[in-house]
């Protein structure tokens, strides 16, 4: 019996064993394969990343190639500060600075127009709104990107255009307020939407205190909410700001299409966007207005480039914060 009992018992520690050794190996090889996994796709971002920053340099050097040629036309303090855009004349002349002044006008009330507005709504979204009217009103903000800038042009041209004639009394209606109006609703949805995530992120901690200290929900939202978003909130407005540089087509119909120097937001105007779409067509391939026309895309570059590079260091500087929070 007792010799029975130990053949069993030893049987069952060999099935114990293999049942372990085969549990063990099932688990090194599932480990494997997750790290397998995990590399590929490591490896995948870093390709993207990589891509994307290839593609960057790419459109810089592209730019860098066929623009700085026109300084040896114009030098460069004549090309920004020059004030005549002639391009078959005789003696052509390539001055940017009406084109830059108009796209400042254009950027510049664009931005003062869509940050309230933008705040304002990620307040509300973020701070007051019921989750049922937030998961409504959200997508419906977040639904203006995606509409074409041809066709956020299509409207501004029947409908605002001749309001804004009538209103300031004009000869017309395409001008740089009509053309600010519309980026205004294109640079909300940027702006919403990171303005949002910056009230989010800030700690629900700091809310339950301010409203242990006796605050208000608007005290609270005021003096402890805001502040600690700043950040993010100023990040969404370069990022606004920077989409109302770079738009085309919408700056191109409402404009208005003026080269002269604008003196106010009732003027018609030329941005330079607008200049590079309208002309970049009937340029001949090496000519000096060819050069030209991508010099002023190295400027636009820059400008892009530099608020966003600000709206970057804003964030990591939010997100510095809250993390030492």
């Amino acid at each position: 019996m007792q010799d029975g009992r130990t053949v069993t018992g030893n049987m069952n520690k060999r099935k114990a064993s293999v049942i372990a050794t085969t549990f063990f190996a099932a688990g090194r090889g599932q480990r494997r394969r997750k790290r397998l996994a995990d590399s590929l796709m490591e490896a995948f971002i870093r390709l993207n990343g990589f891509i994307a920053i290839g593609l960057l340099l790419g459109m810089l050097a592209l730019l860098l190639r066929n623009g700085l040629p026109a300084f040896n036309h114009t030098s460069p303090w004549e090309f920004l500060s020059g004030s005549q855009w002639r391009t078959t004349s005789q003696s052509p002349a390539f001055g940017i600075a009406p084109l830059f002044v108009s796209t400042l006008w254009v950027s510049g009330i664009s931005t003062a127009l869509a940050v309230p507005i933008g705040v304002a709504c990620a307040v509300y979204l973020a701070e007051a709104a019921r989750p049922a009217v937030r998961e409504l009103v959200k997508p419906v903000v977040e639904l203006l990107s995606g509409i074409p800038s041809v066709v956020i042009g299509f409207i501004g041209l029947a409908l605002l255009s001749p309001y804004v004639q009538g209103w300031f009394n004009l000869k017309t209606g395409l001008c740089g307020l009509t053309a600010a109006i519309m980026l205004s609703l294109m640079s909300l949805p940027i702006i919403v939407s990171v303005s949002e995530d910056a009230l989010h992120a800030v700690p629900h901690t700091l809310r339950e205190a301010s409203l242990a200290l006796g605050a208000t929900r608007w005290e609270t939202i005021i003096h402890v909410c805001l502040p600690g978003a700043a950040s993010g909130i100023a990040a969404a407005v370069m990022l606004g700001a920077g989409r109302a540089i770079g738009e085309t087509m919408t700056v191109l119909m409402l404009a208005g299409g003026a080269l002269a120097l604008p003196h106010s937001p009732t003027d018609p105007m030329m941005p330079m966007t607008a200049t590079i779409a309208s002309e970049i067509g009937n340029a001949t391939h090496g000519s000096p207005q060819y050069h030209a026309l991508f010099a002023i895309g190295i400027v636009l570059f820059t400008m892009t480039l530099f608020a966003n590079l600000i709206a970057s260091a804003v964030l990591k500087q939010q997100r510095r914060k809250f993390t030492r929070t």
